[in-house]
């Protein structure tokens, strides 16, 4: 049987535990080393056979770009496999714009893990991997579709098992611009790359000076505050109503971060204990309490 529609498929956001930029290749991106973990703050996709090849996008909620990254990775997808079907993809908007959040890269993922599925192309996760990084550095993540260890521009990606968490996630109404950040002559460009205890791969390629290591963290450390994010100093120049977030978050819960190159802040929380909005909001925005998500909820439809 023709499967004709997929419907109701989440995009899980994401938050980065920590942000340290480790270095500067020669052609100009930043490397990286974070950890992702994808939460429950979703959106939701539904995807449309068509036979007629077309490839068309329908907003559900806030209206997105006219050609964005969902249909730059269908067109990837097709163009990749050969496939000569269409669809028409329609979604529903929840995970702000602008937060640092990856919601447009998680929304490609989802496509493209859901096309794979609806258009029979059969591709495995490294595969998938493979034609999702050109559309953007979290979407590999995305991918894989369980909490990571994210290094160089999104390529290298080792899984960690970190115990499940919940955070409250307040997204204020200003968002950033990602490349007045990573182009702002006094970000820190040099910080020594961790070491997660019990995963000897990581950190030994740029060690710094004389293999000098600056970090060293467990899994448990890890999920309890480990690090920072080096992009978040700059952030706070740029836009003051990051750190009026990060301030009344701090404040509310006893820890704050900033996550991504975004605007959005979120505090680690015990259990729901934080669901409603704590006083003293001191800006327009959207505040939600989040649980990690061990695996991304489609993870099971790609083969590895």
């Amino acid at each position: 049987m023709t499967l004709l529609a997929l419907h109701d498929l989440p995009a899980p956001a994401k938050l980065n535990l920590f942000l340290h930029v480790v270095g500067r290749r020669a052609d100009g991106y930043h490397e990286l080393q974070s950890a992702f973990v994808p939460i429950d703050w979703c959106d939701r996709l539904d995807l449309l056979l068509r036979e007629d090849g077309e490839l068309r996008r329908e907003d559900l909620g806030v209206p997105l770009p006219a050609d964005d990254l969902c249909l730059k990775a269908a067109r990837t997808l097709r163009q990749a496999t050969g496939c000569r079907l269409g669809a028409t993809i329609r979604i529903d908007k929840q995970v702000p714009s602008g937060a640092g959040m990856g919601g447009g890269s998680s929304d490609a993922a989802t496509v493209l893990i859901g096309l794979n599925r609806l258009w029979k192309t059969g591709l495995t996760r490294s595969q998938l991997a493979a034609l999702a990084l050109p559309l953007g550095a979290d979407v590999p993540f995305f991918i894989e579709g369980r909490p990571a260890l994210v290094e160089g521009i999104g390529e290298r990606i080792t899984p960690l098992p970190l115990p499940p968490q919940c955070y409250a996630v307040f997204k204020p109404a200003a968002s950033l611009p990602t490349v007045a950040i990573f182009t702002a002559p006094d970000l820190v460009r040099d910080t020594h790359r961790a070491i997660l205890l019990g995963f000897p791969e990581t950190g030994k390629e740029f060690a710094g000076p004389a293999g000098e290591m600056k970090f060293e963290t467990t899994l448990e450390g890890l999920a309890c505050g480990f690090g920072r994010n080096d992009l978040q100093a700059v952030a706070e120049r740029i836009e003051p109503e990051v750190s009026q977030s990060l301030l009344w978050m701090e404040k509310a819960f006893g820890n704050s971060r900033m996550t991504g190159s975004g605007s959005a802040v979120f505090s680690r929380v015990a259990g729901q204990t934080a669901q409603a909005v704590p006083q003293g909001l001191p800006l327009n925005g959207l505040y939600r309490v989040c649980c990690s998500l061990p695996f991304h909820p489609l993870r099971e439809w790609v083969e590895d």
